[in-house]
């Protein structure tokens, strides 16, 4: 079906991901007090946004992806859908995305998006994924832009809220894409993609996981302080990211496959993120009872 194809180019599972993400952000402001038609145009809006991103990806990746087992049957490279109707395809989402997100939300939660889209495509698409071990971080903000431009969307503002939001999504992206360049380590070698793991190997790459899961589980917790979700926000967060460093841990264990232990890494970032995305929406507070209410 021809539907099919233009669904399958934006990459659905990213979308839903951003999807989660962009709504904990909103309703973790709103704080019980939701405008629905807000709600409904930012996480259409930035749904959009991110199937354009997604959809241009595809385009640019084409000579690497039918190099990598993971993607090698997406359609461009499968020749299912034309580079071009591809390409016409994120255009025009990415006009209907941002078009939503200036007239039914805010010039804040519109820029945030439009950054997030121009270091996903323009910098980290086009440059950083294929020259720099340091793509990762770049790619890191663009994938945390969703659940701050759900927060401003509200808001209208940048405040500590939204900061540490920010800080929250990029620190755990980290561990959750080196994990996925660990087991899928031969892909990026045959692509020639200049991943940590391939780069400086995949000991420095656990060693960076750790890292990173810990500074993770620093931010989480720095949303309670600042008085912007309850006891049950915080009590999810310390037992996820306890766990998720248990399992960071267990990749020292003499012995261990790494491939296995990457993938069981990989899977727990997502019950992660998607834990922590439904607490903050359910179990919000007034930062005014916070140490780090400050705004920008």
């Amino acid at each position: 079906m021809k539907l099919k194809r233009y669904l399958q180019v934006t990459k659905p599972g990213i979308i839903f991901g951003n999807l989660i993400s962009t709504a904990g952000g909103f309703l973790l402001a709103a704080k019980g007090h939701a405008d629905l038609s807000v709600f409904l145009a930012t996480v259409i809006g930035l749904s959009l946004v991110v199937a354009s991103g997604c959809s241009l990806n595809n385009c640019i990746d084409m000579d690497i992806d039918c190099k990598m087992a993971r993607t090698k049957n997406r359609v461009l490279v499968t020749g299912v859908m034309s580079f071009k109707a591809a390409l016409v395809h994120g255009l025009l989402l990415g006009v209907a995305g941002f078009w939503t997100l200036w007239h039914w939300t805010n010039p804040l939660a519109f820029a945030c998006a439009l950054f997030g889209f121009v270091i996903y495509v323009g910098v980290y698409s086009l440059y950083m994924k294929r020259h720099s071990v340091y793509g990762t971080v770049v790619g890191s903000l663009s994938g945390a832009v969703p659940p701050v431009a759900g927060y401003c969307a509200v808001t209208g503002r940048f405040d500590m809220g939204a900061l540490i939001l920010l800080a929250m999504f990029c620190l755990w992206q980290m561990p959750h894409s080196y994990a996925i360049a660990i087991f899928r380590f031969k892909d990026y070698e045959a692509a020639n993609i200049p991943v940590l793991p391939v780069v400086k190997g995949v000991s420095a790459a656990k060693q960076q996981i750790v890292l990173y899961i810990l500074a993770f589980a620093a931010a989480t917790v720095m949303l309670s302080l600042g008085g912007y979700v309850g006891y049950g926000y915080l009590a999810v967060a310390c037992a996820t990211s306890l766990w998720w460093l248990k399992m960071a841990l267990s990749g020292y264990k003499h012995g261990i496959d790494d491939r296995t232990w990457a993938r069981q890494v990989f899977f727990f970032s997502i019950i992660t993120i998607t834990s922590l995305s439904v607490m903050m929406a359910v179990d919000f507070q007034s930062p005014a009872h916070g140490v780090l209410a400050f705004t920008f």
